[in-house]
């Protein structure tokens, strides 16, 4: 399955901050030229989706391992430090998509500030002449350098 199709923890800021759903904003990104805070925040939302997914993981299989019908000789302090490790990691890499995805989205300009075409800044032209040409050297003539 796609991160696209993925929902995550702040799929409702999104859209709230660009006005469209998910899936139209995927679709905006792919075939018309937008934003680049766009370009971001989907990037970050596609990593935070599949960090998101890891915790879920993590999850479920300390719960299943936790389960109340499992045999208590099947329980493993091992595996659940090992589970706790991979918890705690990918805990970490999802609070940092979020703060920086919200971090992106509340710096970000307003809808209605922001540019509809990409900026294009105006490039200085180059006036300028190359000097003259050095007279050519005479057979036989030496340059003396003076101090």
């Amino acid at each position: 399955m796609s991160v696209i199709d993925k929902s995550t923890s702040r799929d409702t800021a999104l859209v709230e901050a660009f006005g469209a759903s998910v899936a139209e904003l995927y679709a905006q990104a792919a075939h018309l030229e937008v934003c680049a805070a766009l370009h971001r925040a989907l990037e970050l939302r596609s990593f935070l989706a599949v960090a998101e997914e890891q915790v879920v993981r993590v999850r479920d299989r300390v719960h299943a391992s936790m389960s109340c019908d499992r045999d208590l000789g099947d329980l493993s302090a091992e595996d659940l430090r090992w589970d706790a490790q991979w918890l705690e990691a990918a805990l970490a890499g999802r609070d940092g998509y979020v703060a920086a995805l919200d971090d992106l989205l509340r710096t970000m300009p307003a809808p209605d500030q922001r540019p509809v075409q990409p900026v294009q800044f105006a490039q200085p032209k180059i006036t300028a002449t190359a000097p003259p040409a050095p007279a050519t050297v005479r057979a036989g003539a030496v340059r003396t350098h003076r101090p």
